[in-house]
């Protein structure tokens, strides 16, 4: 069994373009961590991300990351490499974080989990959204019991833009549309405040309006019920380039027998969010804008890490998400 780190985690940064970047300003914003080594395709995205990390080691790509001495590897490359990228870092001894999702489907996510595992390294995914101020409340008012028995879950997610990469449009770089992109991200919050798996699911997907037909083709809207473990309802909806007159759509609401939650975002915005504890027709505030919660999962990440670089099995929870998803596919 391998020994807690004595040191600050050195840390390879494969992919650095927006999001791999600020993910990696993140972490080195603690102070916990070090970037050792960074690597991506674009001169551009190396020069910008060099400018965080000055001393760290440019190289050509995963294997030449992996012949270096580091602890862990930060993954935000696209989505059809993430689990084999994942997988070789993890058999490589390191400890890896990946963006979502971390497979294709729960055969590959499952796949991942089992290296980091056989590996006994650390495993983690950028399901930011847990790590709100307003989730975070609502997660206390649920578990703590405040909202009584809780019954009912509406989530949604709708991107008036959707994405400007080509992958994203291609199933099998993808995995899939919206669902894979931004349904992810509210199966995650459903099953991790609830602590509850999916018993069963029905949904409808569909591109440009019509029934999603072909396999080859990603969803630009969904729908889907989800029934948990003790008969909660989730309702989920999101979607790409909606005419939903704003910029984006984004709610997450817990019902219970004795109140309500609800985030909603702001005017639009991608990342405010005003959050309220409901009773009746009260609603009083219990979480509100501004606040940097982009980077705190790649942040929680690195201080774990820094305490214990040893496989979390926490990370059985992104197999039972990859499931959930895999039966929205199914349903449709």
């Amino acid at each position: 069994m391998s020994e807690p780190l004595t040191r600050r985690p050195r840390l390879g940064f494969l992919g650095v373009g927006w999001i791999g970047r600020h993910r990696m300003e993140a972490m080195l914003g603690t102070g916990l961590v070090e970037a050792a080594a960074i690597s991506d395709p674009s001169p551009d995205m190396i020069r910008d991300a060099a400018a965080l990390a000055p001393n760290a080691q440019v190289v050509a790509d995963l294997d030449a990351m992996l012949a270096l001495d580091l602890d862990g590897v930060v993954i935000a490359s696209p989505s059809a490499l993430h689990a084999a990228q994942s997988i070789r870092a993890l058999e490589a001894g390191k400890a890896v974080f990946c963006q979502k999702p971390l497979g294709r489907d729960a055969a590959e996510t499952e796949a991942v989990v089992a290296a980091a595992r056989a590996a006994d390294r650390l495993l983690g995914v950028d399901l930011s959204y847990r790590f709100t101020a307003g989730m975070e409340r609502i997660a206390e008012l649920v578990r703590g019991g405040t909202l009584g028995r809780l019954f009912a879950v509406d989530l949604v997610f709708h991107n008036a833009y959707g994405p400007d990469k080509p992958w994203f449009y291609d199933r099998a770089q993808s995995g899939g549309g919206c669902v894979m992109d931004l349904g992810i991200h509210l199966v995650d919050l459903a099953m991790w405040l609830t602590g509850q798996d999916v018993k069963s699911v029905s949904s409808s997907l569909f591109a440009g309006g019509e029934p999603l037909g072909a396999r080859d083709t990603v969803e630009d809207y969904a729908i889907a019920t989800l029934t948990l473990d003790q008969d909660v309802a989730v309702r989920l909806a999101c979607s790409w380039r909606l005419h939903a007159g704003q910029d984006a759509v984004i709610e997450a609401s817990f019902y219970g027998t004795n109140g309500g939650a609800t985030m909603r975002n702001v005017s639009g915005s991608f990342y405010d969010f005003t959050t309220t504890h409901n009773t009746g027709t009260q609603a009083t505030t219990i979480a509100s804008p501004p606040e940097e919660w982009g980077g705190r999962a790649a942040i929680d990440w690195a201080r774990r890490l820094a305490q214990n670089p040893r496989f979390d099995a926490q990370a059985d929870e992104f197999v039972a998400t990859a499931r959930a998803l895999d039966r929205i596919y199914a349903g449709a």
